[in-house]
């Protein structure tokens, strides 16, 4: 009797055991293998790829629509990352330059300097021209940098114009045209291709060499003043305006824009002359004007910047409206 119950005890132990070993091991398979369909474990999860952000708003080729009223409307834009020139139809015409070629020519004399420092004077000479659009600062940098108002015999422009067409690879750049003033540095004919190509030139360091390129884009960067007729003197003129007033912030609080405008009544031909430059690391965009000395300097103005509002990608809103009829006198 004893030894059945016994017996009866171990058989009892090793089924009760069986039972509770038979769930633990499932347990260790399972825990192994948690991605086996039907076997019982969690499913894993993987995190869907974040989106990836668009890209920040620069300038771009596209269409622009102005109702300009004037003799002369043309732009360009250069896209600095791949060379290509975009821009209306006339493009390579030519207008003369006025204060816009000022950039030049600072950057033309520092260029020759190379490491040397210029007299105090001349530096600031330099700031002036760029910052106040100084005559007569420019035209002291514009000696210092081996110009002259003689008219070279054979047609040409006078060298320190020469070397922006041969640094910069300007194709439409020309001497004055105008008698009387044909030597004369804010008389000479450019294209807006010709000064995008300028303004790409001033940036990559190849107009004012390695020391002081980043000396006078920030100068650029710095120009000040309006087109109110309190910021415009007989020498010098408030020059910030134009195409920097129509860059929304998302572009230009992504690094400093270098502007330099040219604008003057001229009364041989009864019109305004008004350029505006402006270039950062992404774009270089010029726009160039001639309309009626009826109207007043904030009516270029408001066409370079309604010009830059519309080639702005993607597009944060309405384009600056432009007045349709020249308004104003001075």
């Amino acid at each position: 009797m004893r030894s059945r119950v016994t017996m009866v005890l171990a058989i009892t132990a090793v089924l009760l055991g069986g039972v509770l070993l038979v769930p633990a091991a499932y347990a260790r398979l399972s825990d192994g293998d948690s991605s086996g369909g039907g076997g019982g474990g969690a499913a894993s999860t993987v995190a869907a790829p974040a989106p990836t952000p668009p890209p920040p708003p620069t300038l771009a080729a596209g269409p622009v629509s102005v109702s300009f009223q004037g003799e002369f409307f043309s732009w360009a834009l250069l896209d600095r990352q791949t060379g290509t020139i975009s821009g209306s139809p006339n493009m390579t015409a030519t207008s003369s330059t006025e204060s816009m070629i000022k950039a030049w020519i600072v950057s033309d004399y520092l260029r020759q300097l190379g490491d040397k420092e210029p007299p105090a004077a001349l530096k600031k000479a330099a700031s002036l021209a760029i910052r106040d659009s100084n005559d007569v600062a420019a035209n002291k940098v514009y000696a210092a940098a081996g110009g002259s108002y003689r008219v070279p015999p054979n047609g040409q422009p006078g060298p320190v114009i020469q070397r922006a067409i041969k640094i910069c690879g300007l194709t439409d750049t020309k001497r004055g045209n105008v008698p009387k003033f044909e030597g004369w540095w804010s008389f000479t004919r450019m294209s807006p291709r010709d000064a995008v190509r300028l303004g790409d030139c001033i940036a990559d360091g190849k107009a004012a060499g390695q020391k002081w390129t980043k000396w006078v884009l920030s100068e650029m960067s710095q120009v000040q003043g309006t087109t109110a007729l309190k910021d415009q003197k007989a020498e010098s003129g408030g020059g910030r305006w134009g195409i920097i007033d129509g860059l929304p912030k998302s572009i230009t609080s992504q690094g400093p824009v270098s502007i330099k405008n040219g604008w003057t009544q001229l009364n041989y031909d009864g019109n305004w002359h008004v350029n505006c430059l402006a270039v950062n690391d992404k774009w270089s965009l010029a726009v160039m004007l001639r309309y009626s000395a009826r109207s007043q300097l904030d009516y270029g103005a408001k066409v370079c910047a309604s010009v830059a509002t519309q080639l702005v990608t993607p597009q944060p809103g309405a384009a600056l409206k432009v007045p349709q009829q020249p308004v104003g006198k001075l």
